[in-house]
């Protein structure tokens, strides 16, 4: 990623608005992370859940001379899930994240660590996705910029923009996070936050003035088609908050892909070396695959409170280990439904907070073909076909060029809530079938078929039993939730009984469905573990928790 010096065209970054820590300074920092006592080194710890969140912990803890014991019970990788087509020398479809915005600062940190490749994300209106195709109520408009559409859109983003200034400030709330000002940023958003966190997104826009002087479809544009990674309407019914950050971060914006499939990361975290001056402990070239001896520990079935006071997690197999700290990082429904959590391990506040966790369902359907036959030109001079958004079952329609030789790949359909729950009862054939027949409307003169090789691929978060959703989206009045929910590394005023185990993911974050919130939480329990086992961090690099009282999210009264 290019980098500009900070100021007032200094780069957005998913810094704050809740807490405006420099996470990404924070892991830079030549002084390391911080120190544990010399007693502590090569002490196990417990991470569960092998997705991002888990490996950039058990990667930062093994740095700091810590043994991460890794337990997975599904695949490694968690939600970045990059499944590759047979025979597909390497084409893979992107089922859970698959699309990162620039502002992800402390997460292209890993991924430039690992020496892995971006190109932009073909999102709609962008240069990389060649040209947009907007299909709404029969009408078809083909566009390489908003410029192409027809008014009403123009308007419609107008409305988007003049409704944030008028409702949050906005200008004034990126500029302080541009130039990572925290007090004028906590300032400007802690006002926001009781105004907001009672009232919907579809609140914000109707009763805007931009929109309210505008027709019913200008809003049912923006629900359909939105502007950035496309249509806003599955999101209507969360917090505004929740889409505050996401905009006000540049999370819907400058978006790049990871080339070779986003699995990459935490399965490169696993394998990868660390520099030997970085390792604490650990002779040079030790990594958490060598430290696990190739493989991650099974399932979690139960974690309880051992008569040592220490955590006793148990696994599919029945094995039980003692730990001093467990980090869980699966997703927060899981504590009850799949693995049998103590109850005195969290504070009946807290697992309300775990509990009242509201996932968003998705569901994706990929087809490989043979070359990107989109790029060829009709006699009016467009592509074949054009990244398509549309009201039709599909919603999202996505075109992966992996060069003129090579096969591409077509995300048919991205859908979201209950447009994902139409394709839940339907085996992957089927979705295929739903999907050319509802793109044959639009394309009536493209064979999208006759170019699909190998076997198609597809996703529904709500059915996998490890995951029960995609990611979460919080409701009006959620903010205290997601509030217990991201302070809990700071124990000090727990009872003991509830000290030692630790969250992370981005469930736990407050930009959900984003993999920086899986790593910035992931950074937050490294802080609360290392403190736990008696450790420190270093006076010229303070951590999280050291700024915690200082920078963090404001408290609502209960």
């Amino acid at each position: 990623m290019p980098t500009t010096p900070r100021g007032a065209s200094a780069p957005v970054t998913l810094f704050g608005p809740d807490f405006p820590f420099a996470f990404d300074d924070w892991i830079a920092h030549p002084q390391g992370l911080g120190e544990i006592p010399a007693e502590r080194l090569g002490q196990e710890v417990a991470i569960v859940g092998a997705g991002m969140a888990g490996m950039v912990a058990a990667y930062e803890l093994m740095k700091l001379g810590l043994k991460p014991v890794v337990y997975e019970a599904s695949r490694m990788g968690g939600r970045l899930r990059s499944q590759a087509f047979e025979g597909g020398q390497g084409v893979v479809a992107e089922l859970g994240g698959m699309r990162f915005p620039a502002s992800s600062t402390a997460f292209f940190h890993y991924v430039n660590r690992l020496g892995l490749h971006t190109r932009p994300f073909p999102n709609p209106l962008t240069p990389a996705a060649g040209c947009t195709v907007v299909d709404l109520e029969g009408q078809t408009h083909w566009a390489r910029t908003l410029a192409d559409l027809p008014p009403l859109f123009a308007e419609v983003a107008q409305a988007w923009a003049d409704a944030l200034e008028e409702g949050a400030g906005f200008t004034g709330l990126q500029q302080a996070l541009r130039e990572r000002d925290a007090p004028a940023l906590k300032a400007l958003w802690d006002r926001l936050v009781p105004l907001w966190d009672d009232r919907t997104f579809y609140d914000f826009v109707a009763t805007s003035q931009a929109f309210s002087k505008l027709s019913f479809q200008h809003r049912e544009v923006f629900g359909q088609v939105g502007f950035g990674t496309g249509g806003w309407d599955s999101d209507f019914p969360n917090s505004m908050l929740e889409i505050l950050r996401v905009v006000l971060t540049g999370c819907d914006d400058n978006q790049h892909l990871i080339v070779g499939g986003a699995q990459q990361v935490p399965l490169g975290l696993w394998q990868h070396a660390p520099a030997a001056s970085e390792m604490r402990h650990w002779p040079a070239g030790t990594t958490l695959a060598s430290l696990h001896r190739g493989a991650p520990r099974a399932g979690v079935t139960a974690i309880a409170r051992a008569a040592s006071n220490e955590l006793a997690v148990t696994d599919t197999w029945g094995h039980t280990r003692t730990y001093p700290a467990v980090l869980t990082t699966c997703q927060s429904w899981l504590l009850t439904t799949q693995i049998a959590v103590e109850e005195s391990l969290f504070s009946q506040k807290h697992w309300m907070a775990l509990d009242r966790t509201r996932y968003m369902q998705s569901s994706k359907t990929f087809v490989m073909v043979d070359r990107p036959f989109w790029n060829d030109l009709k006699a009016n001079g467009w592509p074949t076909l054009g990244m398509t958004l549309t009201d039709r079952l599909t919603r999202g329609t996505y075109l992966f060029d992996n060069g003129p030789d090579q096969p591409g790949v077509i995300c048919l359909s991205y859908a979201w809530m209950g447009d994902a729950l139409k394709m839940l009862p339907h085996g992957t054939e089927r979705r295929v079938q739903l999907a050319l027949q509802a793109l044959q409307k639009i394309y009536p003169d493209v064979d999208i078929a006759s170019h699909i090789i190998g076997d198609p691929i597809s996703v529904s978060w709500e059915a996998d039993p490890h995951f029960l959703g995609a990611f979460k989206g919080a409701l009006p009045g959620h903010y205290r939730y997601n509030h217990r929910m991201y302070s809990h590394f700071m124990q000090d005023g727990f009872a003991p009984a509830e000290r030692g185990i630790f969250l992370a993911g981005d469930d736990v974050s407050f930009t959900p469905a984003w993999v920086e919130g899986a790593v910035q939480t992931s950074l937050n329990a490294v802080w609360g573990i290392v403190k736990h086992l008696g450790g420190h961090t270093h006076a010229g690099n303070p951590g999280p928790g050291d700024v915690f009282a200082e920078l963090g999210p404001m408290a609502l009264p209960d």
